[in-house]
């Protein structure tokens, strides 16, 4: 019997994470831009490594081996990754925290036969799959509200925090509208917003702020209000907001001393 041949593309903090998990029992290929995260890669785990910068290469060519992808992407990527992995006619999982609406591709994906679970990861993801077995043993679900987040096991100041995943997927969780349900309709807050304090033992007190993690729920689950709340330890949201209305998460270039400068 062959062995399902997978390919991952993106070796970042998740990426590599995937490929030493399945590498032991499929035949796996990573593709990234950084050469020394494929070569620590390949020194590690039983896996081939492709370098190819996924801004600027056609995606189809590399996947054309694969019996599955998975999409292991900065969120900025995600969605135009993923676009070109189904139009290759590809069965995929896609963890990528993208803005843009997956259910988008529905239409392409289902003239192709192709199926692409998004939102895999730890929350959207197994929160989700979560979420979905608890509804089907239920009569109703009434209210659905996730706390999650990972959290550094020593507090280190100022930060308090340690990124798990893309840095720049972290930012977004504290600058991206958070859409939320509330008496059946959905509304939006802003990021960072309605902070909380929630006791978790043996952790302790943790704050908790909205965040847009529900994404496909909004359409899956049949809830009237549900939310997701990102953790993170007191005072956190707080420094972050100052940095955001500082403008330093601001993507948009600003002039410096006659230089520009994206903050």
């Amino acid at each position: 019997m062959t062995t399902p041949r997978i390919t991952v593309l993106g070796a970042g903090r998740v990426g590599s994470a995937i490929v030493s998990d399945l590498a032991p029992e499929f035949t796996v290929t990573a593709v990234d831009y950084d050469p020394q995260a494929l070569r620590r890669l390949a020194a590690a785990v039983p896996a081939a490594t492709r370098q190819a910068d996924l801004r600027t290469t056609a995606v189809g060519p590399l996947v054309a081996d694969a019996d599955l992808v998975i999409c292991a992407v900065p969120g900025f990527m995600g969605f135009d990754t993923l676009r070109q992995v189904i139009e290759a006619g590809k069965d995929v999982v896609d963890i990528s925290f993208f803005p843009e609406d997956p259910f988008a591709l529905d239409a392409p994906a289902s003239a192709r036969g192709v199926t692409a679970v998004v939102d895999c990861g730890v929350a959207p993801g197994l929160s989700n799959i979560i979420a979905g077995y608890v509804d089907h043993l239920l009569e109703r679900t009434e209210r659905y509200v996730c706390y999650v987040g990972g959290l550094p096991k020593v507090r280190r100041w100022p930060y308090e925090y340690k990124a798990v995943f893309s840095p720049a997927d972290v930012l977004e969780e504290y600058t991206r509208p958070a859409r939320l349900v509330e008496h059946g309709v959905e509304v939006v807050r802003p990021a960072l917003s309605e902070v909380e304090l929630v006791d978790f033992a043996p952790v302790g007190t943790l704050e908790a702020f909205n965040t847009d993690g529900l994404r496909t729920l909004l359409k899956t689950l049949d809830a009237p209000f549900m939310k997701e709340k990102t953790l993170r330890y007191p005072g956190h949201a707080a420094l972050m907001r100052v940095f955001r209305e500082s403008g330093f998460f601001d993507p948009r270039p600003i002039a410096v001393d006659g230089q520009e400068v994206s903050p």
